[in-house]
C-alpha cells in the first residue's frame, strides 16, 4: 500500500507513534509518505521506503495567522495524486483531520482517498473539549472513513463526550521489542528517568519533588528526557530544592532506546495519559515504572506486576513505591522481567502493526 502520513513532529506522543508506525510499515514493504510541515523527530534520513513532504506556509501580510491547514490540505492531495496514494492517515484530530478531508474533497473528481483518523488523547480531551474546537472536531471524526484509539478508555471518552456514532477502533500504541530491549544500567547512582514534553499536563516538577524524597533513603539521580514550557520551571525547582548537582537535563533525545535502559525506574506522573507510550518503552527495556493512575495507563500496567501506580500529585507516594523498587534488589528483578514480558506479549510491534494493515484492507475494500 502507498501511506500518507501526517503527524506533529515535534517531541510528544502522536507524533512518535505516527513516526514509528511510518518506519515499522515501510520495513513490511509499504510506501510511506510523511507530510507535515518539519522532518518528525525520530524519522531518520535515508530510511529505505520513506519519503518526505515538507508542508509550507505562506506568511502573507494579509494573514495574522498562516493558514496551515490549507497549505496542509493542498500538499496532501499533491502528493496523494503524484503517488497515487492509497490512504491518508492522520494523527491527532485537530487541525490533520479536517485538512484531510479537505484534501479528499480536492480528489473525489479523480478517485477516492479514504482518511484514518487516529485520535491520541489531548486532541480529544483537552483541545476537542475547548468550546471554539468542539463541533469541528466531531465533525472530522463523523466524516473521516476510519477512527482509531490507542486505548479502551479514549474510545469510550470520545464516544460519550462528542456522542458520536462512528465506531472507533482500538489499536493500542507499540513498542519494537527488538530495539528497545534491556540492556547495562548506569554505574554509581541509581537512574529515575523521566521523558516527556513537559507540558503541564506531564507534571514534570513532581518528578523533581519525588526525587528529594528518594534521596532521604536512597542514593540516586534524576535524568529528564525532552523539552518544552515547563522545562525552566524543573530546573528552577531543582536549584531552590538543592538537587542541581543529581538532576540532569538531557533535552530532545532521538535515540531514546539507547538511553532508557540504563534507567532504573521511569517516572510518569502525569495528570492525564491516553495510554502511556513512555511506560512502555520503559517496560520493554526492563525499567520498571511508577506512573499515576489516570486515563488508560490501567490497561497498560497492573499494579504490583509490572509497576506502580498512584493517585495523581502524590508525590510521598510515588517516591515509597521508587524507595523499595531501588531497596529490594530481588522485588525489583521480578517487577523489571514482569514488565519485559508484558510489552513483548501483548504490544509488541509484530503483532499490532498486522492490526493497522487489516484496518486499512477493510477501508480500501
Amino acid at each position: 500500500m502507498r501511506i500518507g502520513i501526517t503527524c506533529y513532529p515535534t517531541y510528544g506522543g502522536s507524533g512518535i507513534v505516527a513516526t514509528e508506525l511510518g518506519l515499522e510499515l515501510a520495513a513490511r514493504g509499504h510506501e510511506i509518505h510523511f507530510i507535515t510541515y518539519a522532518n518528525p523527530i525520530r524519522l531518520g534520513s535515508g530510511s529505505e521506503g520513506v519519503r518526505y513532504h515538507e508542508v509550507e506556509v505562506s506568511n502573507y501580510p494579509l494573514f495574522q495567522y498562516p493558514p496551515y491547514c490549507l497549505a496542509l490540505a493542498s500538499r496532501m492531495a499533491e502528493v496523494a495524486e503524484r503517488h497515487q496514494l492509497d490512504l491518508l492517515h492522520v494523527h491527532y484530530a485537530i487541525p490533520h483531520s479536517v485538512s484531510a478531508l479537505l484534501a479528499k474533497q480536492m480528489m473525489s473528481r479523480k478517485r477516492r482517498l479514504p482518511v484514518v483518523t487516529t485520535l491520541h488523547g489531548t486532541d480529544i480531551t483537552l483541545v476537542g473539549a475547548e468550546a471554539s474546537f468542539f463541533a469541528i472536531t466531531r465533525f472530522s471524526i463523523e466524516q473521516s472513513d476510519g477512527v482509531t484509539a490507542v486505548s479502551e478508555y479514549l474510545a469510550r471518552r470520545t464516544a460519550e463526550f462528542f456522542e458520536v456514532e462512528k465506531p472507533v477502533r482500538v489499536i493500542r500504541n507499540f513498542v519494537n521489542c527488538s530495539v528497545y530491549r534491556p540492556g547495562p544500567k548506569a554505574r554509581g547512582q541509581k537512574v529515575l528517568l523521566h521523558v516527556s514534553n513537559f507540558r503541564p499536563v506531564k507534571r514534570a516538577l513532581d518528578c523533581i519533588r519525588i526525587l528529594r524524597e528518594v534521596r532521604r533513603e536512597v542514593s540516586a539521580e534524576l535524568w529528564m528526557v525532552g523539552d518544552g514550557p515547563d522545562r525552566s520551571a524543573a530546573e528552577k525547582l531543582s536549584e531552590e530544592l538543592g538537587l542541581t548537582e543529581h538532576v540532569k537535563f538531557l533535552g530532545k533525545q532521538d535515540q531514546v532506546f539507547r538511553l532508557m535502559p540504563q534507567a532504573h525506574v521511569l517516572l510518569m506522573p502525569s495528570e492525564h495519559e491516553a495510554f502511556g507510550l513512555a511506560a512502555l518503552e520503559a517496560m520493554a527495556c526492563g525499567v520498571v515504572p511508577v506512573a499515576t493512575d489516570c486515563g488508560g495507563v490501567a490497561e497498560l500496567i497492573t499494579p504490583g506486576v509490572h509497576g506502580y501506580l498512584e493517585r495523581v500529585g502524590d508525590v510521598e507516594g510515588q517516591a515509597r513505591r521508587v524507595v523499595r523498587l531501588l531497596s529490594d534488589v530481588f522485588h525489583y528483578e521480578q517487577m523489571a522481567l514482569a514488565a519485559r514480558a508484558r510489552a513483548e506479549s501483548r504490544f509488541d510491534a509484530q503483532l499490532v502493526i498486522p492490526e493497522y494493515e487489516h484496518y486499512y484492507r477493510e477501508l480500501l475494500e
